[in-house]
């Protein structure tokens, strides 16, 4: 039987780090959900992996998070992933 186990990760990400970091976060599979957050720790936008982005649907995701980019120096990036863990019985 397998555990599931989610687990935060922080980044910060300059404006020009941010869509290349994007991009290879929505390829990893592991990863649930991916938050942006400013300095004060609001959160400006939230991106669940279900969505299952590809292609030209990533495009309206990309256009805001290049607004945020142009707008926010740096930003926190939160990303959750879930870890699978064998349980022996």
């Amino acid at each position: 039987m397998q555990r599931q186990f989610v687990e935060d990760h922080e980044l910060s990400v300059t404006g020009d780090d941010l869509i290349h970091t994007l991009k290879e976060l929505i390829r990893d599979e592991s990863v649930r959900r991916i938050i942006f957050r400013d300095d004060e720790g609001r959160s400006l936008i939230e991106i669940p992996s279900t969505l299952g982005l590809e292609g030209k649907a990533l495009n309206p995701v990309l256009a805001a998070v290049g607004a945020l980019a142009a707008l926010e120096e740096t930003l926190t990036v939160v990303v959750e992933k879930v870890t699978l863990d064998e349980e022996t019985v």
